[in-house]
């Protein structure tokens, strides 16, 4: 007898006697591939792979020197620009690995590759077949990675959203084809069993009957071999890896009462039941067919965004013409994918942004719902910032780049979303152990139940037992957390509102204390200088120089209280050794004058005065938003106004009927009472470092308090460490330097409000789906048991039971 590999399957060829010691057995391999593959695996300790696979391996290849030279030419710095993502010393690329069909697959990968030298972190998605990589460049190259891969049977190549499409259209055509087919050849079956049941055909000659039965026969042959394939791939698959799926109850019911409605058929005794085969397959094609569609949106999330980018733009390019000496400009269209920082590109009405930047002249509406789902265009204007990926109104606008294509806002969603589609959340991974315990439990039932009616029963013994198996299937036990899952994944990107970490829609809903910052959060973070005090009026400054020293400091900082002072900057003034010294101010030196803005507080701290004195006793410094200091003395003190957001009032006034509401702020106390007295705030801190914040979160939690902590993704990335759930605002190009759980893309405080709805509704939704499996299958197997359910009512039900939980979940995308 020819024996198989044991790590592909194929048939070993006569002659070749290849092996590998795999947990103390020699196994057979097919090829040298085959070999080198499983000894890789064995060598790293991997060989679990084998244990917990669905299915075979594909074919070790030999590496041909034409696919080495493929891998190396994509280490070219040329190529890597399109799709990999560069920051603080290490890469980032999404790769697309063709041949995993399971979780096994993701986990040897993952394994494997983590004992590269120089990986950072590997993160596969076995639903999406994609992976995030993350490497240093000066140990390892893209080309190894791939490689490596490669070693263990994989195909890895950078992630292309076209190629996803198509992958995913070809597995929804198949899927249509088989329900296609079943469904067709399902109804003419159905026709015959109705006249037959219901007595039609009662005076039609026992010849005629037999005739029908074999029609009914042959009508049922494509839908069990064809229709019903995939049930019987899966059932292999689990049984090889010696784990039970959903599949395994599935196949042996199929093929069971199609066989015995065969025999019938032959030996013209007994019952045949063509037509609750073909019903049972159709209804759980269905079934499969609406959990694929539920899933492949999701994942489809990032492919469509990447899809957003246009593939040409018009470069403004300058020249000196020689014979005038002049500057001229002349537009070149370019590929989008070749702009980098400083480009300045023509963006026309209608046409779609093809880079992060800055608006430098014109105006236009702008088209962000790809960013946030609101269809409303947003005014822009000269010094506004664009994204890439969304839409131009009806002006010309001219945009200065800040960000290669590959570093974009669009780009950093795109990584965002494949990271929190690859987490499996707890409640997921539990429902999968309960599943297949369940199995377990059918098919130990199913036994007992043909052998106790074997002996009292024996003709209806065989028909009894298959409405065990039909009727109990935990199909609807399955698909009760990931459809509910995906579907309000899927509902909170609409709404503006991505996803980050794994544990957020099972944690939201515990959540009771939500603690916000101010600048930029309940806050517009878009300041407006309404005063300028001068504090020593002795000194030869004017407002418009002191607004000239501020804005030459303040260039240097990024914080939402510098931009206010861009109108005034001076570029004749120039600040050196600038120090910015996060959430309290800038210092530098101005003209051989040490100059230093900032808080008063840390001013005072600074200077080592104690009370900052001012010439006029009228002016409170400590009201101030700022204070300018030259040569450690208080020159100027600014008075800055920042615009509540509109919804603010709104979300405070919700979240405050359940759930106690924090400020904590970095500004001054009197600034944070002062906004009090707008929002309907619980308790109020302000001039509070990083490390206040942190302990304040923490005071909470000691008095059993889960808190969610909502910044501007900026400044607040140590506070969020502190807080059970972080939210980040949504502007901003630091966004993704944050650790936050969750992004509000649209920038809206009210979205927390439809993100906790959300949650709780996927809570309660997800426990009705397990109610309804348990109590379904609670109710159902002791009545099949005991012989009051046939064969065409289990499969009705079974199959109703699976719909009606993906149905149930499909609430999910409704407002």
């Amino acid at each position: 007898m020819t024996s198989k590999c044991f790590h592909c399957n194929e048939a070993v060829p006569t002659g070749i006697n290849l092996s590998v010691e795999i947990s103390q057995i020699q196994q057979p391999m097919c090829c040298i591939g085959c070999q080198s593959i499983a000894k890789t695996i064995v060598e790293n300790g991997l060989t679990q792979y084998y244990t917990v696979r669905t299915e075979p391996a594909h074919k070790g290849q030999a590496l041909v020197p034409e696919q080495l030279q493929k891998n190396k030419l994509l280490d070219e710095a040329v190529l890597q620009s399109e799709f990999i993502y560069q920051d603080e010393g290490c890469k980032e690329a999404i790769l697309t690995i063709d041949g995993i069909s399971c979780a096994a697959c993701a986990w040897l990968i993952e394994m494997q590759l983590d004992k590269l030298n120089g990986l950072l972190s590997i993160n596969v998605n076995a639903t999406s077949q994609r992976a995030t990589v993350r490497w240093q460049d000066d140990a390892v190259k893209l080309s190894d990675i791939l490689l490596a891969i490669e070693h263990i049977g994989y195909q890895a190549l950078p992630f292309k959203a076209n190629d996803a499409e198509i992958r995913n259209k070809k597995q929804s055509k198949e899927f249509i084809k088989r329900l296609g087919i079943s469904g067709i050849l399902m109804m003419q079956i159905m026709m015959i069993a109705v006249g037959l049941y219901f007595g039609a055909f009662a005076d039609m000659t026992e010849h005629n009957k037999i005739y029908l039965r074999w029609v009914s026969f042959l009508l049922a042959i494509p839908i069990v071999f064809y229709g019903a394939l995939p049930f019987y791939t899966g059932a292999i698959k689990a049984i090889r890896a010696k784990r039970l799926s959903m599949d395994v109850p599935v196949s042996i019911a199929i093929i069971l009462a199609f066989f015995a409605s065969a025999w019938a058929t032959i030996t013209q005794q007994g019952e045949v039941y063509f037509e609750s085969v073909s019903m049972f397959t159709f209804l759980l094609l269905i079934g499969k067919f609406l959990e694929f569609r539920a899933r492949s949106h999701a994942a489809q999330v990032s492919a469509n965004l990447l899809k957003l980018m246009p593939m040409t733009a018009t470069k403004v390019i300058s020249s000196n013409n020689n014979l005038n000496a002049q500057e001229q400009k002349k537009e070149v269209l370019v590929a989008a994918k070749q702009l980098i920082q400083g480009d300045v590109v023509i963006i026309k009405p209608g046409e779609v942004v093809p880079a992060d930047g800055i608006i430098t002249s014109g105006l236009s509406q702008l088209n962000e719902a790809m960013l946030s789902g609101e269809q409303l265009p947003i005014s822009k204007t000269v010094n506004d910032k664009v994204f890439a990926g969304t839409i131009n109104g009806d002006g010309n606008i001219t945009v200065l780049v800040k960000q290669a294509s590959n570093q974009s806002f669009l780009s950093q969603l795109i990584r965002l979303s494949e990271q929190s589609q690859a987490h499996k959340p707890k409640i997921a991974q539990l429902s999968d152990r309960i599943a297949q315990y369940f199995v377990a439990l059918i098919l130990l039932t199913s036994i007992a139940t043909a052998i106790y009616w074997q002996q009292h029963l024996p003709e209806e013994a065989f028909w009894i037992t298959l409405s065990v198996l039909v009727a109990t299937c935990p199909c609807a036990l399955s698909l009760a957390t990931p459809t509910g899952l995906t579907c309000a994944t899927t509902r909170l990107n609409r709404a503006g509102i991505m996803i980050k970490g794994g544990h957020v829609m099972e944690t939201m809903p515990q959540i009771n204390c939500f603690a916000f910052d101010k600048t930029g959060t309940l806050t517009t973070g878009e300041f407006t200088i309404s005063k300028v005090e001068l504090l020593d009026q002795s000194s030869l400054y004017n407002k418009e120089q002191i607004l000239a020293i501020a804005a030459a400091l303040e260039a240097h900082s990024e914080h939402p209280i510098a931009k206010p002072f861009t109108e005034h900057r001076d570029y004749s003034l120039t600040a050196n050794q600038v120090k910015v010294h996060s959430g309290q101010g800038v210092s530098g030196t101005i003209n051989n004058i040490d100059y230093a803005i900032g808080k008063y507080t840390w001013l005072q701290r600074l200077a080592s005065l104690g009370n900052l004195q001012t010439e006029s006793s009228e002016i409170n410094v400590n009201s101030a938003s700022c204070i300018l200091m030259a040569n450690n003395k208080p020159i100027a003190a600014f008075y800055l106004v920042d615009k509540i957001r509109d919804d603010a009032f709104d979300t405070l006034t919700t979240l405050n009927k359940k759930n106690k509401t924090l400020l904590l702020s970095g500004d001054s106390q009197i600034a944070c009472n002062t906004l009090k007295e707008s929002l309907p705030v619980n308790s109020v801190f302000g001039g509070l470092s990083a490390q206040d914040k942190m302990q304040h979160i923490r005071d909470a939690q000691a008095q059993d308090y889960t808190v969610a902590m909502t910044g501007d993704g900026v400044n607040d990335s140590p506070v969020f460490g502190a807080a059970h759930i972080s939210i980040a605002m949504g502007c901003g190009a630091d966004i993704t330097k944050s650790g936050a759980d969750v992004i509000l893309l649209n920038n809206k405080l009210s979205s927390i409000n439809t993100l906790i709805q959300v949650s709780h509704r996927t809570r309660r939704i997800i426990l009705q789906n397990y109610l309804w499996a348990f109590g379904y299958n609670a109710i159902v197997l002791p009545l099949a048991v005991a012989g009051y359910i046939t064969p065409y009512m289990a499969v009705i039900g079974m199959s109703a039971s699976s719909i009606l939980v993906i149905t149930n979940s499909l609430r999910l995308l409704k407002k």
